[in-house]
């Protein structure tokens, strides 16, 4: 008879909601019921399966797990500007084991950041911050804005657990006491629940953000705006003057905002008006993630080299230069000379130039499952699934780190615990004392 257990405040690793309140019912090693999750993540844990593979494939051959991290370590060690990319889908303690690799071996470490929200994090450190956890948005804000985003098909539960339905300490009749707000430059399905939809021209939101920020100022606006934006003078003073007489507001951004003209520009200009706000009411300001652990793998690369993503440690030292650094550019540059990709797969996404470079040259991959990026690979691991099978942290979209409870265990390693292995193997090949001060 099959063991059947319930796993309680389990935590979806889906995408970067992190809904830690899903319970899970387990048989075997089959996740069967995932309640409180969307159709996302009812899909992320009942469509798991432990596959019958090899824990390492080197040159496309079965080989042993130590045979594999001696071959990645030689290839990390021999390479002269090797990349480390991906950690987006994968605990903090892995990724920490990433950025000592980079350390030890002077490599260039970017994450998925880099093709994503990449410009926000250019913007944070331009213009600052005004932010707040989901927590306290749910509690106050009586006026939500998304920008360039479509969470009713990206994030399900966003609406329903952070910020447009819940019932909160201080709006207390949950969307009865909200008006919702959606600019975008189509109409998708989470306009259906908006009070007001903004439809903006592509590529023109930074001139719609500085016409908002003139605005808040009391300064003139051209009448031209609506033949420059798309949007109605009349519609930009509507908006502002409920920004500016809402109790809290909140303006969540997605990649509409920040993958499109103007980029780092744009999530400035929208960082900048809540600024401006502030002089007025509380209002703050979230980008909204996509991967479970994109925003652990930013605070992760913070707090280990002062810098989000695109770090290069080749002068022995952290750089941090966008364009330069970033993964994509060094590969459709032909410039890095050999691979780590760890729960990516940038094979089935880069642009051609970069995925032709990235066959050219060795190619680690740490991934679960089979992916573009693990069949070119020179060394490929199979590892088990952060969230299902191995615990760990992880940070949620706002910045709060929460702990997996893993649903059952796998035959597959971790990430962490394949990185642990190539960083002490390669500290050996090295000569390079570890942290308890052993010599090799």
């Amino acid at each position: 008879m099959t063991d059947v257990r319930v796993v309680e405040n389990a935590t979806c690793t889906f995408c970067g909601c992190v809904c830690d309140d899903i319970i899970l019912t387990v048989e075997g090693d089959r996740i069967t019921q995932a309640k409180n999750a969307c159709t996302l993540g009812k899909a992320w844990f009942t469509e798991h399966t432990i596959e019958d593979r090899p824990v390492a494939l080197v040159d496309g051959r079965e080989a042993a797990l130590q045979e594999a991290v001696e071959a990645a370590a030689r290839i990390l060690v021999e390479s002269r500007f090797p990349v480390i990319y991906g950690l987006s889908d994968t605990t903090c303690e892995a990724q920490r084991e990433a950025v000592a690799i980079a350390d030890y071996i002077g490599a260039n470490i970017d994450t998925t950041t880099s093709v994503c929200h990449g410009p926000s994090g250019i913007a944070f450190q331009g213009v600052g911050e005004s932010t707040a956890t989901l927590g306290e948005i749910k509690n106050r804000a009586d006026l939500v804005i998304y920008w360039g985003g479509n969470p009713a098909e990206a994030h399900p539960r966003h609406f329903t657990r952070y910020s447009v339905t819940p019932k909160g300490m201080f709006v207390p009749r949950g969307r009865k006491d909200r008006t919702v707000v959606l600019v975008d430059v189509r109409r998708t399905p989470s306009a259906r629940a908006a009070d007001i939809f903004i439809q903006v021209k592509p590529g023109k939101d930074f001139e719609v953000l500085w016409a908002l920020r003139a605005l808040v100022k009391g300064r003139p606006v051209p009448s031209f705006i609506e033949e420059e934006t798309g949007v109605p003078l009349a519609t930009l003073q509507d908006l502002v003057e409920r920004m500016k007489n809402c109790r809290y507001g909140v303006l969540f951004f997605g990649m509409g905002l920040t993958m499109t003209r103007g980029r780092h520009f744009n999530s400035g200009a929208l960082l900048a008006l809540v600024t401006d706000l502030n002089e007025y009411t509380h209002f703050v300001a979230k980008p909204v993630r996509g991967h479970g652990n994109v925003t652990g793998a930013d605070n992760v690369l913070s707090w280990q080299t002062g810098f989000p993503f695109a770090v290069n440690f080749s002068r022995g030292f952290p750089r941090f230069n966008p364009g330069e650094f970033t993964t994509v550019d060094l590969l459709a540059r032909g410039e890095a000379d050999a691979a780590l990709i760890i729960a990516s797969d940038p094979a089935s996404n880069f642009p051609r130039p970069a995925i032709e470079h990235l066959r050219r040259i060795p190619v680690i991959a740490l991934d679960p499952k089979p992916t573009y990026t693990t069949d070119i690979a020179k060394v490929a691991f199979t590892t088990a699934t952060y969230g299902i099978n191995v615990a760990g942290t992880v940070y949620r979209m706002d910045d709060v780190p929460i702990y997996l409870r893993p649903a059952f265990p796998s035959p597959y390693p971790s990430d962490e615990e394949v990185l642990r292995a190539i960083k002490v193997r390669v500290c050996e090949l090295l000569d390079i004392p570890l942290p308890n001060g052993k010599h090799h």
